[in-house]
């Protein structure tokens, strides 16, 4: 193991530490998601019955292959609008998908498997290699890992169906040049995109752990904004919402576009880049050149009751998620005023 030293910072640990090749062992497999079947069933039934035909839902049984592209030629037959249509598709697809769908995958390797927060490892199982972010602080026992599983995915999907307790893995690593930057009296932004948010579990799990948090001026403030489609999407969801209680400058704003259509979900429901906009702080953006797209969110009013707002030009700001996400992001806080110099950002798909 090579003696990196302690006086550098963490970009410089990433440049220095060397890859490495460790044996693994699988020591939990837990889904982060849960089946929610029935409550769909029971939404698309109601929709059904409000264009008179909740019977023709009878037919539908768990794991049982079901006409839906049929449904729909049904619903447009009896005159049913498209928005009604498009929910109950919404629905159909998250009847559909297999559960589970999101996995917490820990490892310990044989020996001490040094990292900065945010890097990643290669996962080898099956004889199938995959990068994947690591989720866990340095300090942790075991390598934590948050996994999606993939439609057609060769190693997500033997993940999902074999992996078990005592599973025998290879971890390659780490890599990554996208890590906590020194401590400073700069707020941090993180945003995200569903299991873009494990690198960002690091650094905060980190960032709380050596006491970062605390800045020459007292306590920083912390935002995570983490965008999924449905509440139990969200990756480490009862972590973060533990750590906003405990922690006053910790703000967590989960933003779920679909949510909605199966519970009473108050909170936010725009695009991630979008709900960030509603939390800057009054006046500055005024004058930005923000995207089209996403000019009208600059005026909203946030969901959530947080009284913190982010004051642009005094934070660090990470960004991990689809590309489409990112690049609105980043063009988003350019025009808001946040220096490129403390902008990281990542996206993937």
């Amino acid at each position: 193991m090579v003696d990196v030293p302690g006086h550098m910072n963490h970009h410089e640990r990433a440049r220095r530490l060397p890859l490495v090749t460790e044996s693994g062992r699988v020591t939990r497999a837990d889904p982060m998601d849960r089946s929610r079947n029935r409550a769909v069933k029971e939404t698309i039934r109601e929709e059904l019955a409000a264009v008179g035909h909740p019977e023709w839902l009878e037919a539908v049984a768990d794991g049982a292959d079901f006409d839906w592209e049929g449904l729909t030629r049904r619903l447009r037959s009896a005159g049913a609008g498209r928005r009604r249509i498009a929910r109950i598709r919404t629905l159909a697809e998250r009847f559909e998908r297999p559960y589970p769908s999101l996995m917490r995958l820990g490892v310990t390797v044989d020996e001490p498997f040094e990292f900065a927060p945010g890097q990643y490892v290669t996962l080898r199982a099956h004889d199938t290699p995959r990068a994947y972010s690591l989720a866990n602080a340095p300090s942790a026992d075991e390598l934590e890992f948050a996994i999606r599983r993939v439609p057609g995915g060769r190693l997500t999907s033997q993940l999902f169906e074999y992996a078990r307790p005592g599973d025998e893995v290879v971890v390659r690593g780490p890599n990554g040049h996208m890590v906590l930057a020194d401590p400073s009296d700069r707020d941090l932004v993180f945003m995200a995109t569903g299991t873009g948010v494990a690198p960002f579990k690091s650094m905060i799990d980190h960032l709380y752990e050596q006491g970062w948090h605390e800045g020459s001026d007292g306590e920083r403030d912390v935002w995570l904004f983490l965008g999924c489609a449905w509440e139990d999407d969200l990756p480490y969801r009862e972590e973060f919402r533990a750590l906003d209680r405990e922690q006053p400058g910790f703000h967590f704003v989960p933003t779920l576009t679909r949510e909605p259509l199966l519970s009473d979900w108050d909170g936010e429901t725009d695009y991630v880049q979008q709900v960030f906009l509603k939390y800057v702080a009054e006046g500055a953006l005024d004058g930005a050149d923000l995207p089209e797209r996403l000019a009208p969110f600059r005026d909203e009013e946030p969901a959530t009751d947080v009284d913190a707002r982010v004051r642009p030009a005094g934070v660090e700001l990470y960004a991990c998620g689809v590309s489409v996400m990112v690049d609105a992001l980043v063009r988003a806080a350019r025009a808001a005023g946040i220096p490129e110099r403390h902008m990281q950002y990542e996206g993937f798909g």
